[in-house]
């Protein structure tokens, strides 16, 4: 990656990711004007916005476009040295072909060990670590939803003050459990979701479903064998709406009282479990967060810890750059298999990839899912991929894992935390008051812009390796430094302290009947 240019308001300034790539971004706040002379003698032509890609050389129509030394379209019509390379000049190129992939082919060599990192953890019986310690009420069907919102009402205003070890008591709710094939192929994967979220570590294990009683997918398929916590609306015992709520009330509070109890206690960083992702991405996302987030995965990964990259749509298109660093055919193979049933996904309902990026990822510079997906991979750093898992799969080994989900923030939220994530790093270019209330969401900004004007929402300015501040190097560190205060409460990131949360969001493949 090269700066063109040294920091400063006035002085153009651009970066070009590759050595052989034809366009460079533009740093500078409010773009650069035509006729405005660039350090390599590049002339611009014409305007060109924050973050969008002016062209380094004559392109010629059909010729290809690089960044990233990747060519992400070609281009449409003449593109004069010195133009705006913006989306209706950039024809997408098709995607890498599946069968033709190479597959552990460059296995990156492990890294030295990073020892001597902890941070003070909530264990629980089963060997997890959480990073709160929250009493989690699981609903088996939407109908209950409204029933469950009171009750947790009242037991935030009656019984939590009472039970102050206890961080929060949230309401894992859904559109799900009626209504529904329930036994369509697909329907695996709510299912596992659902059955995943109520073990999650942050939860330590005091599981509780309120249920109708009515619904098709009953609440025992909810709970982990041997366990016991089931309130049924239906139930006759119940003789009118204050009955439910006070059998609610009687469960919680048995449940708050064992949470309680869970004391914080060091543990080595080996136990975390990071979920990677990223939303509202703009053309910095890719050379300033998401490297910055790789480099701290891949120190997390040389702590012993976990770490999880997601998001289909958005790793679809350099799945050629992932396939060789599986760290065996096996794990090869099993991201072509997530690939490709996302394709056929897709296919069905009648939508392709030109569906992402947004019309926000655009306006920040992307032109299409290519571009998008090579920045997106940068989080994954470099790591060996040490397994694949379908959605809603609990993660059961260490390293880097791809947990196969949609790019939707929300889905991809709720099935990370599924798969057992306890803190999730979050970057973003054009901003969003994205959070969940399961675990604490650290949120980093591609652009030193947005980091000031969002100060009360933005947990870590990235944007200073794009002016030349910071090294991808030093704000990885701080990364992974700020991960372990956060996990072990001593930081609060913005969404705690704001109590901005979004609801979980079921990923249901299956048909609605």
């Amino acid at each position: 990656m090269t700066y063109q240019g040294p920091a400063g308001v006035e002085t153009p300034r651009t970066i070009k990711v590759h050595e052989s790539d034809n366009v460079a971004i533009v740093v500078n706040s409010f773009g650069l004007k035509p006729g405005t002379d660039l350090p390599d003698g590049t002339r611009l032509v014409e305007f060109v916005p924050q973050g969008h890609k002016v062209a380094l050389t004559d392109i010629a129509d059909g010729a290809p476009i690089l960044r990233y030394g990747e060519v992400i379209g070609r281009a449409v019509g003449d593109i004069p040295r010195g133009a705006w390379v913006e989306e209706s000049r950039v024809a997408m190129p098709v995607p890498p072909d599946l069968s033709a992939l190479e597959k552990a082919t460059r296995i990156p060599a492990s890294l030295p060990p990073l020892e001597g990192y902890t941070f003070e953890g909530y264990r629980n019986p089963d060997g997890s670590v959480g990073t709160k310690n929250i009493l989690a009420i699981s609903t088996s069907v939407q109908c209950v939803a409204g029933t469950l919102d009171f009750a947790i009402k009242r037991i935030r205003e009656d019984l939590l003050p009472r039970y102050p070890n206890v961080d929060d008591v949230v309401a894992v709710t859904h559109a799900y459990g009626c209504g529904v094939a329930i036994g369509a192929p697909q329907s695996v994967v709510p299912i596992r979701t659902l059955q995943s979220l109520a073990t999650h570590p942050n939860f330590g294990g005091e599981v509780m479903i309120v249920s109708l009683g009515c619904e098709k997918l009953q609440p025992e398929r909810l709970l982990p064998e041997g366990k016991e916590g089931i309130v049924r609306l239906q139930d006759e015992a119940f003789h009118g709406f204050d009955a439910m709520i006070g059998a609610i009330l009687e469960m919680a509070e048995a449940r708050l009282e064992v949470l309680n109890r869970r004391t914080r206690e060091t543990v080595p960083a080996s136990e975390l479990v990071v979920g990677l992702q990223c939303g509202g991405s703009d053309a910095f996302s890719g050379v300033t967060a998401n490297p910055a987030l790789g480099y701290a995965a891949d120190l997390l990964v040389r702590a012993g810890a976990t770490v999880m990259f997601s998001e289909v749509t958005e790793v679809r298109d350099a799945i050629h750059l992932l396939t060789p660093r599986a760290s065996t055919p096996e794990v090869a193979d099993a991201l072509i298999r997530e690939m490709a049933w996302y394709d056929d996904y897709l296919e069905k309902g009648g939508a392709d990839r030109s569906a992402n990026p947004s019309p926000g990822n655009k306006k920040g510079g992307l032109a299409n899912v290519v571009e998008k997906a090579l920045g997106s991979v940068a989080k994954s750093g470099s790591s060996a991929i040490a397994g694949v898992l379908a959605p809603g799969e609990k993660v059961k080994q260490k390293g880097l894992i791809f947990a196969a989900t949609p790019a939707s923030d929300f889905v991809c939220g709720t099935l990370q935390l599924a798969s057992g994530m306890t803190l999730q790093v979050f970057s973003t270019g054009r901003g969003t008051p994205y959070g969940l209330s399961a675990a604490p969401v650290i949120k980093v900004a591609t652009r030193t812009d947005l980091a000031r004007r969002w100060h009360d929402l933005i947990d870590l300015d990235a944007g200073r390796i794009a002016t030349g501040e910071a090294t991808i190097e030093e704000v990885g560190w701080d990364l992974f430094r700020l991960m372990l205060d956060v996990a072990s409460g001593k930081v609060k990131p913005w969404s705690d302290k704001w109590g901005l949360f979004n609801a979980l969001t079921l990923f249901n493949p299956a048909p609605i009947t």
